[in-house]
Formats: C-alpha cells, sequence, structure tokens
C-alpha cells in the first residue's frame, strides 16, 4: 500500500512539472498565436561572385633593328653578335609581347636586288641565319619584316627571313597578307605591320588598311599594327600632319593612317621609319608611337646626334586594348656597343617635349624620367 501511494505522488509531481513546462504565469493566448511573419520563408538572395581584377598585358616595342651585314663587305659585330642586346636583355623580356622591325634579310649568299652606285655608302643588309638566335635570347616574340630594306635580297630574301623567323618560333608580318598572331592568358592577339614599299601590306590605301583591321578586330582580341613611314634625318623629329616625301617617294600621312586604323579597331600603333624619336599620342584610349627610331643597327646606319636615340617603350594595356600606363626606358647606341641605357634620359626627355609640341590637348603626360600617365 505504501508503494502504491509513493508511485502516485511521484507520477502527480511529474505532471505538474510538465504543466510548468507548458505554460507561465504571465503568458496569455494572444502571446502564443503565431503571426504570419512567424512562418515566412527567407528569400535566399543569390551572391554574384567578385571577379578577379584583369592583369594588365605588358607590351614591349622598340624600333629598327639590324644586327650587322656581311655584304658588301663583313661588317659584323664580334663574338657574333652574342653581346650586342645584352644590356638590355632584361628590359626587353620582362614583358608579355615583345614587339620590333627587322631591317635587312637573314640570308646566305644570294644576289641583291639593287645595285649600289658608291660601294662606301652601300646600304643593302645581309644577316646571317644564325643572327636571330640574338633575337630570341632577347625575349622578342613577334618582328616587322615591312621596311625599305625587307627585300634588299629581293621577295626571296624576304622569304628566307620569314622563314628563319618561323623556325625559330618568332612572328612576322610584313609581306602583304601576311599576318602574325600569339595568345597570352587567354587573349588572342593580332600583329601585322605595314610599310609604304613594294609587296608589303600598302599603308597608302587606307580603305583597305581599313578593312582589314576591321575584319582583324573581329577575329582577334587586340590587334597590334606597325607602321614604317614618314620622312627620315635629324629633321623629321616633328610630325607634319599631311603626306610625308623623301627621296621622291610617298612616305605616308602618319597621323591619318594611325588614327585610321584605330577607328577600325587597331589597339596599338607602333611606328618607325624616321630614325629618330617622334612623338606619342593617346587616341580614343589607344596609343600610338610615331617613332621609336633606331634601337639595334650595328655599323652601315647612321647613330649619330638624335639617330643614335634607343628609346624602348613599355606600355600596360586593359584587355580591351585602353592604355593604363607606360614608361619610355632611354637608351643609346654606342658603337660597338649595341643598345646602352642612357642615365639622363635623353630619349624619353625628346619624346615627352615633342609629344607636348605636337599633340598639346594629348591626355597624356611624360616626365623626365619616362613614366607615361594619363593626366
Amino acid at each position: 500500500m505504501q508503494r502504491l501511494v509513493m508511485r502516485w505522488a511521484k507520477l502527480s509531481l511529474s505532471c505538474l512539472i510538465l504543466m510548468g513546462c507548458a505554460s507561465s504565469p504571465d503568458q496569455s493566448p494572444e502571446h502564443t498565436t503565431p503571426s504570419k511573419t512567424d512562418n515566412a520563408v527567407t528569400p535566399i538572395v543569390p551572391v554574384t561572385p567578385v571577379k578577379p581584377p584583369k592583369i594588365p598585358l605588358k607590351v614591349v616595342a622598340v624600333g629598327d633593328i639590324m644586327l650587322g651585314t656581311d655584304f658588301p663587305e663583313d661588317r659584323l659585330p664580334p663574338d657574333m653578335g652574342q653581346h650586342l642586346l645584352a644590356p638590355v636583355h632584361n628590359i626587353l623580356a620582362d614583358a608579355d609581347i615583345t614587339l620590333g622591325n627587322y631591317e635587312g634579310s637573314f640570308l646566305t649568299g644570294g644576289e641583291p636586288a639593287k645595285q649600289c652606285r658608291n660601294p662606301a655608302h652601300c646600304y643593302l643588309f645581309r644577316t646571317p641565319p644564325s643572327y636571330v638566335q640574338h633575337l630570341v635570347d632577347a625575349g622578342f616574340d613577334m618582328l616587322s619584316l615591312a621596311n625599305n630594306h625587307a627585300r634588299d635580297f629581293g621577295e626571296a630574301g624576304r622569304t628566307n627571313s620569314m622563314a628563319v623567323l618561323a623556325e625559330a618560333g618568332l612572328g612576322h608580318s610584313g609581306r602583304a597578307g601576311d599576318i602574325a598572331s600569339v595568345e597570352h592568358n587567354g587573349l588572342r592577339i593580332a600583329f601585322i605591320a605595314y610599310a609604304p614599299f613594294r609587296g608589303a601590306n600598302n599603308p597608302l590605301d587606307l580603305r583597305l588598311a581599313q578593312t582589314t583591321i576591321t575584319e582583324l578586330s573581329k577575329r582577334y582580341d587586340l590587334v597590334f599594327v606597325s607602321m614604317h613611314m614618314g620622312a627620315e634625318g635629324e629633321q623629321a623629329t616633328r610630325i607634319p600632319f599631311e603626306v610625308e616625301m623623301y627621296h621622291g617617294e610617298n612616305r605616308g600621312d602618319v597621323v591619318r593612317f594611325a588614327r585610321t586604323v584605330i577607328d577600325a579597331g587597331a589597339d596599338l600603333v607602333i611606328g618607325h621609319g624616321p630614325h629618330v624619336p617622334r612623338a606619342l599620342e593617346l587616341y580614343q584610349g589607344r596609343l600610338i608611337a610615331y617613332s621609336l627610331g633606331n634601337f639595334c643597327t650595328y655599323y652601315g646606319v647612321n647613330v649619330k646626334g638624335v639617330n643614335g636615340l634607343a628609346p624602348i617603350l613599355k606600355v600596360e594595356l586593359a584587355d580591351d586594348g585602353e592604355f593604363l600606363a607606360g614608361r619610355i626606358i632611354s637608351a643609346r647606341q654606342m658603337r660597338p656597343l649595341g643598345p646602352v641605357l642612357d642615365v639622363e634620359h635623353t630619349a624619353a626627355r625628346l619624346i615627352g617635349e615633342l609629344t607636348r609640341q605636337d599633340f598639346p590637348t594629348t591626355p597624356l603626360e611624360i616626365n623626365a624620367s619616362g613614366l607615361i600617365v594619363r593626366k
């Protein structure tokens, strides 16, 4: 009987505890009625992933290159030229794409396409094919063969140069219809070189150039244009904003050509041909270098005074081709050496001054050490 009473007492206590847990003295019916919002489902807002910033494309460009000639006499550098570009190797190689203009033919033997009236002043350039390795070692990727020396040994000479460059893994452009291309970090890049000389992509035919660049811009993400145009010599640093003639040859209107190809879709225009530096211009957000002059021209080309300046242009481009920033690294040719760095920044200071004179409204600022920024 006693055990039954104890079991009843425990059961009563348990019920009281449960009743206490179910409600509290201050709880009222309105507090226990759920509202509509209590059962609402919180919407899940999709989070858009933040895209990592694009890495700018680094491009290095230089002007005319001629690594020595064995015609009409041996004017090849010592040690087969292996030290010509050594002082600037690290600069040329510190880029995603490195561009230059190669003068003459990579060729062994062969007959020149023209005769020299005075052998002492014979401007026909023939370089041993093995010298192409110097360009590879320096970090070049694509070279122009559109200039007035690409056919010194006829079209056969240019054909051989194309084969030598291709075998070395370097892109080339120059002959009409010849276009180089490369891919970097998923960007497809085309390179086309123009010159107003026989057999080359013709810059004097603006309508054809416009059509060509428009088509390239549809197939490639970026289009780089090289132009070997304009008058020559120390008096040719200023841009005349008209057609330039030299020794009776129509060398084209460099400003009209450069702006035309940018309007058609080009993203970078690199000029050379005058053998001296010229101004820079920012047009439609794209950079134009009207002439980078000579770069490495071992004997046979005048390198006195301003002709000896050898600027190296470094630029950073957005993935749509827009100019972001850049620098002119000043060098000069010091024979029998190749280009050597110039601590006085002579080329940068000259290009900065020419830019201010020829394009006073262009949104570029070039300081005394060569830094290029938007104003």
